[in-house]
């Protein structure tokens, strides 16, 4: 694919330094680039690499300005990784064709479900009676709609996702393969020695703006549904149990995990492997590093961190209690230290 200058220039709304007539072919990295490519600065552990790229074209920040010019044709925009993303998604557009609209001869659609005339029904897919597939949106070869199921304008389930009998996802999203909306949650009754199954009454309902990675499981509600607002992000491999509720635009890192209803406030993000045990509340703005486990609510926006070597409980237990207080103990002992 041959993409001009000035047409980045519009998609990116940046100033072009350089000729709007020459073309390059893809986008690389400022350490791969070559002069086919357009490479981008937005990380200034980087900048070294600004003097030795052969790109044709470099992306940066008003402060690279003059630097970018000195080496050749530049893109200037006040948020460069901003732009780096809007141009991946207009590339991507341009290389990937849209499936065409209608339904495979080889898909299942059950009697009542309602598709719109613009929307894609893959090879192998299902579609289960009452639900809804809205205009523009996919089901890929193999995917699974089930019963009473929605599907809301523009969203892609890719092959293999499953979007389980009665859930909801909005406009938007993006359901990427072997993800499962809507298996049973983790419930079970101990009863003399064994355990009874509670059934799963509730859904899952997604917003608008929505991005499932692959392998990732959400667990339908006991009675209540399972809730993940507008433009909220989950890597691969993620658990997210029954009636948790995630606010909008937070986003988990891979193999993180959220266990039964935990409330996770707006705009956090949680680490890979951290997880959030149950039943806890996390306010807005709140920042999980890798491999925290939380196991308190947290009532105040900022960073979290911390692990602790796994014991058995009652010495666990006591030794937590002890290191909560090391910094009051120190403070304790250089007092006496200066008594003495």
């Amino acid at each position: 694919m041959h993409a001009s200058l000035g047409e980045l220039a519009r998609v990116v709304g940046a100033e072009l330094i350089g000729d709007a007539a020459a073309t390059v072919q893809r986008i690389a990295t400022l350490e791969a680039a070559d002069d086919t490519a357009v490479a981008f600065l937005a990380n200034p552990r980087y900048r070294a690499q600004l003097a030795t790229t052969r790109a044709a074209c470099v992306i940066v920040g008003p402060a690279l300005r003059d630097e970018a010019a000195a080496r050749g044709a530049a893109l200037i925009c006040d948020d460069p990784y901003r732009a780096y993303a809007a141009l991946t998604r207009w590339w991507a557009a341009r290389l990937r064709p849209a499936p065409s609209a209608g339904v495979h001869a080889s898909a299942v659609v059950e009697p009542g479900a309602r598709i719109d005339a613009s929307a894609s029904i893959g090879a192998l897919a299902f579609v289960g009676a009452h639900a809804v597939v809205e205009a523009g949106a996919v089901v890929a070869a193999q995917a699974h709609v089930g019963t009473g199921a929605q599907v809301g304008a523009w969203t892609r389930l890719q092959p293999h996702a499953v979007l389980g009998a009665g859930c909801r996802i909005g406009r938007r999203g993006i359901v990427h393969g072997g993800a499962v909306i809507g298996a049973d949650g983790f419930g079970f009754a101990p009863a003399e020695g064994r355990w009874e199954k509670i059934e799963q009454l509730g859904a899952v309902l997604i917003g608008d703006d929505v991005e499932i990675g692959a392998n990732t499981c959400i667990d339908r509600g006991a009675l209540d549904d399972t809730v993940l607002e507008d433009g909220v992000k989950l890597d691969n491999l993620v658990q997210i149990a029954h009636n948790v509720r995630i606010g909008e635009h937070t986003a988990f890192a891979g193999c993180s995990g959220a266990a039964g209803s935990a409330r996770i406030g707006r705009r956090c993000t949680v680490g890979g492997a951290a997880v959030i045990l149950g039943h806890l509340e996390i306010a807005d703005d709140v920042h999980i590093t890798a491999a925290t486990v939380i196991s308190r609510s947290i009532r105040k926006p900022g960073q979290y961190s911390g692990a602790f070597p796994f014991d058995d409980n009652a010495s666990w237990e006591k030794n937590a209690a002890t290191l909560r207080q090391l910094h009051t103990l120190r403070d304790r002992l250089r007092a006496l230290e200066r008594k003495t």
